[in-house]
């Protein structure tokens, strides 16, 4: 049995009364979060749920998310987390894509769900306890699923170059070899407590390192929404020791009128993913976590996150890297044929280990497109200095990250068409200390035509969701492109960062 269910299993009969889960106000054994699992389970398995069958999730972070995630491996489905922040029409074509048998989403994302899909509503009661949803039946409990390393964990939809998003498949094994990996980097033991406060969608939350805390018999303390002062009371209350924050949330903890009245000492180390610290960034955690070591990090959905991380004590010394590859992770800098390129030559950066997806979920052209021989082509342009730490300096694809989101930009681009007045549209990402980029729309015009930000946002908010809507709109007389035609993104983000 390879899974996280069966750790927590474990821990729930070794030393069932350990802190497993802090959720509003809640304060969960391992032995209480495994009657709720099992519960659960047993819920599923009645309504017909089994092996293979794809469960989807579209709810913000609850204890509930987490109960089911498990109950969703117990009997042997494939867990399914959407962004609860897409557009009903992105819904609808993840779950088709994906064959969602059942859908859970949170009764205050209804403008979301498709009309089509089996769906359970989750209220608010519920989200504290997915037991809720089954309350007063009578329920025979299912044995868990013998799971192999082989087979199908969970699906992620992640963006693309392309303008729909891909279904990233993780087996058991990937999930297992990245857990492994990210208990040994980081030490992780039983008197361990992370705060997560990113969504649990993504796999920043969910796996940096997420849950593999659970193997190790630790406690997740979990807030539905992130709040930078109430993060910053929890670390000082919970005494917690780690945890994983996007860039602009930490931000905003750096930023807080409040930061001073909390005692951080508790804290060891703060994961930051999503996109590249700024340095300055870097430097001003150590000046408010005292105590603390910030690990720039970096990893894909595709890898279940968290390939390489920063060394103690070389935070400063190789500020700018994150960081060496991990245990179980082989790195290479690879040119256009894929030839393996010597320290400090720039190239695509790849990877392979037992933690790599084995490809996209029903498009075999996709997945042999990203593999060069048995190498993940990640899209990132980037080096590696004579010690092994990456440098990360540009990306070949076309991919705008805002608040540690991937955004493609075709994804914009093909709503953008859409209106009668565009021409041509470049989607673009443009520096912002807050989201890390913004998404920009360069438009060329039609004759006569006019376009505002508003009515471009007006468009855009109807089919996409409101992170990936353009904030910014520039209006141009043309796009810059190389002899054969393809518009060069990089020229184009160089001419609107310098007001051109």
């Amino acid at each position: 049995m390879v899974s996280v269910s069966a750790s927590v299993a474990w821990w729930a009969h070794t030393e069932p009364a350990r802190l497993a889960l802090v959720y509003g106000g809640q304060r969960l054994s391992y032995a209480q979060l495994q009657q709720r699992v099992e519960r659960a389970a047993a819920w599923l398995a009645a309504q017909g749920v089994g092996a293979g069958d794809v469960v989807a999730l579209l709810m913000k972070n609850s204890a509930a998310f987490l109960e089911l995630s498990l109950a969703i491996s117990h009997v042997g489905a494939v867990f399914l987390p959407v962004n609860y922040r897409l557009g009903r029409e992105e819904v609808a074509y993840i779950a088709d894509h994906a064959g969602v048998r059942l859908l859970f989403a949170d009764e205050e994302l209804r403008a979301s769900v498709p009309d089509a899909l089996q769906t359970i509503w989750v209220n608010e009661a519920a989200q504290q306890d997915c037991g809720v949803l089954c309350s007063g039946q009578q329920l025979a409990a299912v044995p868990p699923h013998v799971s192999t390393p082989e087979d199908l964990y969970r699906l992620m939809y992640t963006s693309g170059t392309t303008d729909r998003p891909k279904g990233v498949m993780h087996t058991y094994g990937n999930m297992a070899w990245k857990c492994l990996d990210h208990i040994t980097a980081l030490g992780l033991g039983k008197t361990d407590k992370l705060l997560v406060v990113g969504p649990l969608y993504h796999v920043g939350a969910y796996d940096l390192p997420g849950v593999a805390l659970w193997i190790a018999g630790g406690s997740l303390v979990l807030e539905r929404d992130f709040d930078a002062d109430r993060a910053l009371s929890l670390i000082a209350s919970e005494q917690l020791t780690g945890g994983w924050m996007a860039p602009v949330m930490l931000n905003r903890c750096l930023n807080s009128p409040n930061s001073a009245q909390h005692d951080l000492s508790s804290f060891r180390w703060l994961i930051g993913g999503g996109e590249r610290t700024p340095e300055e960034r870097i430097r001003a955690f150590t000046g408010l976590f005292s105590q603390a070591r910030y690990v720039d990090a970096y990893g894909l959905t595709e890898t279940c996150s968290g390939d390489t991380m920063m060394v103690a004590g070389q935070e400063i010394a190789k500020i700018g890297s994150t960081g060496r590859a991990l245990a179980h992770v082989e790195l290479a800098i690879l040119d256009d044929d894929g030839n393996a390129l010597a320290a400090g030559e720039q190239g695509e950066v790849c990877l392979r280990g037992p933690k790599v997806t084995r490809g996209y979920w029903r498009d075999e052209a996709k997945t042999q497109a990203s593999f060069c021989g048995d190498w993940f082509r990640s899209g990132d342009v980037g080096y590696l200095d004579t010690d092994g730490f990456l440098y990360l300096t540009d990306r070949k694809k076309d991919m705008i990250i805002s608040g540690g989101e991937n955004i493609a930009s075709s994804e914009v681009e093909r709503v953008v068409y859409e209106l009668p007045q565009v021409a041509e549209v470049a989607a673009i990402g443009l520096p912002d200390a807050q989201w890390g980029e913004c998404v920009t729309a360069a438009v060329v015009l039609k004759p006569g035509a006019s376009l505002s930000l508003e009515q471009l946002r007006a468009h855009c908010s109807d089919k996409l969701g409101g992170f990936k809507t353009p904030k910014k709109l520039v209006i141009c007389e043309a796009l810059p492109r190389n002899p054969s035609g393809k518009v060069l993104k990089r020229e184009l983000r160089l001419q609107m960062a310098d007001g051109k």
